[in-house]
This record gives C-alpha cells, structure tokens and sequence, in this order.
C-alpha cells in the first residue's frame, strides 16, 4: 500500500511527479488545492465555508483544510493508497496528519522530498510565463517555503520516513530517480 506525502518548494516539480507516480500506481495524487476547488464548487459544507475566505483574500485556516484532507483520505479511492502534494505544510499540520492516519489504520506513510535550488525554480517558474510569477513574488514564494515547510525536513527525517530526490534533473531523471527508490 502506497502512501506518500510529497514536499518541496514551489517549481520543484511535485504535482508533475506526483501525477505520474499517481498513474502509474493507479492510486489518487490528492492536491490540497483541488480538494478546495471541488468543495467550493460542489457547494459541501466544508466548501461554502472556504469561499468565504477566499471570497475575502484570506488564507483558509488550518483547521478547514485539515477537515478537507481528513474527509478526502476517507473516500472509498483513497483506501487502497494516495499521494498527498501541498499538505502538510507546517509542523502542526504534520502531527495532525500522523494523529489521523494513526486513527484510521493508514499509517506507513513515506515522505517525498523534491528538493531543487532556488535559481534553479525561480528559472522554471518564470518560463512558465505566468502574470502573477514575477521573480520577486517567486523568491517571496521561496522564503515563505523554506521558514514554514522547510521544518517538515526534519520531522520527517527523525521518524526515518524522509526520501530526498534530486529536483534539478529533467522530468525523466526525476521520474526515475523516484521510482528506483519506492521500489528499494
């Protein structure tokens, strides 16, 4: 059974790999920011709370988004495994998780680590030609990832559930590097 929780700062390539780890073990790559989007759109409770946030540019609070992921790893697909991309991010959100899974017999969960350097992302992320991607805004994007997300690092490498990946290879290399080392 397949559970993995993939981190690393934003141009790394998580969502690229998680979606063809995802494929290829015909499990679902869970993206925190689609589970909030199809809430939203489907109108759920959990939904029409979120867009009040968002309606007013907030952040949605943790405890919403953790109430999201609880209610998306109890669905029937996510029974027999999943990728988790954009949660946890914080430490607090981590012990939430640990807590849960623990509470619902999903546990053996590995953590994926895509770890590029920050030229290398800001490189990617400008190329992709977005209007809000401005190099300043990607390397404020940085900071935020390295003094929030970046301690996960650790938490998960003292529970010895951490696998870093070398992010600054080609989508394949990547691709493969990963699954050489799922597989040993």
């Amino acid at each position: 059974m397949t559970r993995l929780i993939f981190l690393g700062p934003p141009g790394a390539g998580k969502g690229t790999q998680a979606q063809i780890l995802a494929q290829h073990l015909n499990i679902p790559h869970i993206s925190t920011g689609d589970i909030l989007r199809q809430a939203m759109k489907e109108q759920t409770p959990l939904g029409i709370k979120a867009q009040g946030y968002v309606n007013s540019g907030e952040l949605v609070p943790d405890q919403l988004v953790q109430d999201l992921v609880e209610e998306r790893l109890g669905q029937v697909d996510a029974q027999s495994g999943w990728i988790l991309d954009g949660f946890p991010r914080k430490v607090t959100q981590a012990a939430f998780l640990e807590e849960l899974l623990a509470k619902t017999g999903q546990g053996g969960e590995r953590v994926v680590n895509l770890d590029a350097p920050d030229d290398v992302v800001v490189t990617r992320l400008l190329s992709r030609g977005r209007k809000d991607d401005t190099e300043e805004v990607i390397r404020r994007r940085l900071e935020i990832y390295r003094n929030d997300t970046a301690p996960l690092i650790d938490y998960y490498s003292d529970r010895q559930k951490l696998l870093t990946i070398n992010g600054d290879q080609s989508q394949e290399e990547v691709t493969h590097e990963l699954t050489q080392t799922l597989a040993s």
